[in-house]
């Protein structure tokens, strides 16, 4: 788009940018060809003919808003199949924006995500080489649309806890499936409600009268014609959400419902034909979807806090309020530092979490190619890293969208600046395939493992590996400088560990057993993994600008260091109390990072809107009235209003049978 018709303080904004934007938009979407990709499926999508709403959304019923989902969903699909089909392989999971303009068409979510989100991994994942080739090309070509139904009423974390059950039958070679209480219900599944008719379903496995754990089954619940739930399926919604009102999550229970022995996804354990239950090599081989979702939320938190950040920026940009000066004009709010200290993290951090989910995708990818060799040593510190990962990941973004949002003022309440919607995206994923504090505590059993083997001068594995510098409390002398905050950052976290480890020890001397000694020490155990992750977070990010700033333009590298170190030094201001208890910072070099901050804000300014740019999130995927790349605020403000269907007639109904009714009353 040009500058006509553009809001002049945007304009100004754009050419004080220091660095060339498409070379970050590259850079960001994964190189030349990735932009060029993911802006051939936008224009597939865009050009399809009705297409875009025309009442919004949110005035549209709930019923309607799913059914609109799925007509959107549908012409999306036929459009997009064939170019799917070609990027179909296990690399088409790794992180990218080739297919974000779905949050274009649909502001929540669609109906179908759960079907390329997770049924279809988990078909790559753990069905043996002829299931796939069974199941496979029916889901890739979406000849049957499925979900993943793992989560149930009365437990979602806890694995081990869910209550729905998979009884082999040998005379049948069946497997037979219940749903033997109200707790034991699937609920939450996306796309389960009324859209799907495969799932896969997580469910304790029997098997000559014993249990052998949950286990994944490839299960038909609705007629393929009819789309009638099957006879012993009972399917149906879990009604409205903060944020996910289109997603059609489910609840789904089973009465003695059949299903063929080969059901059962073999990749990894097996039952025969007579019952005999081959085991596994690793039980966790069974949470590989869910390990691969984990990487891909990092990623996503990265492209949802761009978003925001791009409206709050570009808002930020044409909103003029106050007169510090009384003979100067209002200024753009974006001029206040206050409000550069609100947004300036939001860009740098996801440029952080995509930098990460970048690093953490080639970490899966060889963990993955490992394990289809037989080595499965390297699970255990992926397992740990992603818990963590996921959780700090998803728990900043929606702190950080929510900072957006309060940094618009009363604008960015309004459903039409789309951050409310945002928001409820983002919240959700703090809870979803994995709950908060349940994956911070995965993550400090691994930790309190690599304590361990740091005191025993045990081989460690490499995220861990700077424990080993803290077994005799080394403080080494702080250094203002990033290396020297992201050793900070690890003397936290290895403090911290340190700690932990300490307090179970001291609650098991005193008689409890371990688990009660770990549930006495858990905040300090989840304070752990949090420092742990921080430390991670600030290395990974560091670290590959850094490497990329070689092969990259001078003027790019300097705007990319500089996110790098506004990142780093944020979170040193943040978490000052913990590195003056556990490193040698001083107060004064707490002063020195304050006055850091400042410069890299000032710094940074002038690129603000050029780096929000670099998103290249186009309007229609941003679906906002103040991040608009034109920055007509008020007009589109406006303009939104007008849709309200209350706007269609000066007098609504409801004043001549209720109010003029009422007030003739209170007359007499």
């Amino acid at each position: 788009m040009g500058d006509k018709g553009v809001n002049p303080d945007l304009v100004k904004e754009r050419q004080k940018c220091t660095f060339n934007i498409q070379e970050l938009v590259h850079l960001i979407d994964g190189g030349e060809q990735a932009t060029r990709d993911r802006k051939e499926v936008e224009e597939l999508v865009l050009a399809i003919k009705d297409i875009r709403d025309k009442v919004p959304e949110e005035y549209l019923s709930h019923k309607e808003r799913y059914e609109n989902a799925v007509r959107k969903t549908v012409m999306m699909v036929e459009v997009l199949k064939d170019h799917a089909l070609k990027h179909s392989s296990f690399d088409a999971y790794k992180p990218s924006n080739m297919y974000r303009i779905q949050s274009g068409i649909i502001k929540d979510i669609s109906p179908f995500m759960l079907h390329m989100g997770m049924f279809v991994p988990t078909i790559f994942g753990q069905a043996s080489p002829e299931q796939m080739s069974e199941w496979l090309p029916k889901a890739l070509s979406l000849q049957i649309v499925g979900t993943y139904a793992q989560t149930e009423l009365g437990h979602g974390t806890f694995l081990r806890g869910l209550e729905t059950t998979a009884t082999y039958d040998p005379n049948t070679e069946e497997f037979v499936l219940n749903s033997p209480t109200i707790t034991s219900y699937k609920w939450w599944p996306g796309g389960l409600a009324h859209t799907a008719n495969h799932c896969i379903v997580v469910a304790q496995l029997y098997t000559k009268g014993q249990c052998y754990g949950v286990h994944p089954f490839f299960v038909q619940i609705r007629d393929l014609d009819t789309h009638m739930p099957l006879p012993g399926v009972k399917v149906g919604e879990i009604g409205p959400k903060l944020g996910f009102q289109t997603a059609n999550n489910g609840f789904l229970g089973f009465q003695n419902f059949r299903i063929p022995r080969n059901c059962m996804l073999m990749k990894n354990s097996q039952v025969l034909k007579d019952g005999t239950y081959v085991k596994s090599k690793s039980e966790k081989l069974t949470y590989g979807t869910m390990v691969l979702i984990r990487v891909m939320i990092v990623a996503d938190a990265a492209y949802e806090i761009g978003r925001a950040a791009t409206i709050a920026v570009r808002y930020s940009a044409v909103r003029h309020q106050s007169k510090p000066k009384a003979d100067q004009p209002e200024p753009q709010i974006i001029d206040y530092v206050t409000q550069q200290h609100k947004l300036f993290i939001a860009i740098a951090t996801s440029h952080a979490f995509r930098t990460t989910g970048t690093w953490l995708w080639d970490t899966y990818s060889k963990v993955v190619a490992d394990l289809g060799k037989g080595k499965l040593d390297q699970l255990p510190e992926l397992h740990a890293i992603a818990c963590c990962l996921k959780a700090v990941c998803s728990r900043d973004a929606s702190s950080i969208v929510e900072q957006c949002r309060l940094a618009c003022g009363g604008h960015g309440f309004m459903l039409s600046s789309n951050l409310p919607t945002i928001y409820g995206l983002v919240t959700a994923t703090v809870t979803y395939e994995g709950e908060f504090t349940v994956m911070m505590l995965q993550t400090a059993r691994y930790l309190v493992k690599a304590w361990k083997q740091a005191v025993d001068g045990t081989a460690m594995t490499p995220t861990v590996a700077y424990l080993v510098n803290y077994i005799n409390n080394t403080n080494r002398k702080w250094d203002n400088t990033p290396e020297g905050i992201i050793t900070g950052f690890q003397a936290v976290a290895a403090g911290k560990i340190k700690e932990a480890y300490e307090s179970i020890q001291r609650h098991q001397k005193a008689g409890n057993d371990y688990e009660d000694a770990w549930n006495l020490a858990s905040v300090q155990l989840v304070n752990a993994s949090e420092a742990h992750c921080r430390a991670i977070l600030c290395n990974v990010f560091w670290t590959e600008v850094q490497r990329l700033s070689s092969s990259i333009s001078a003027p790019l590298a300097q705007v990319l260091r500089q996110l790098a170190e506004l990142y780093l030094t944020y979170w040193t201001l943040e978490k000052r109390g913990d590195l003056l208890v556990y490193s040698s910072i001083s107060k004064n070099d707490v002063a020195w990072q304050q006055q850091r901050y400042e410069q890299l804000l000032a710094l940074i300014r002038p690129n603000a809107v050029g780096l929000v740019d670099s998103f290249d999130v186009r309007d229609e995927i941003l679906n906002s009235t103040l991040g608009a790349y034109d920055g007509r605020v008020y007009e589109r403000l406006f303009e939104e209003a007008m849709k309200s269907p209350l706007n269609a007639e000066p007098v609504n109904s409801s004043f001549h049978k209720y109010i003029k009714p009422f007030v003739e009353k209170s007359k007499l």
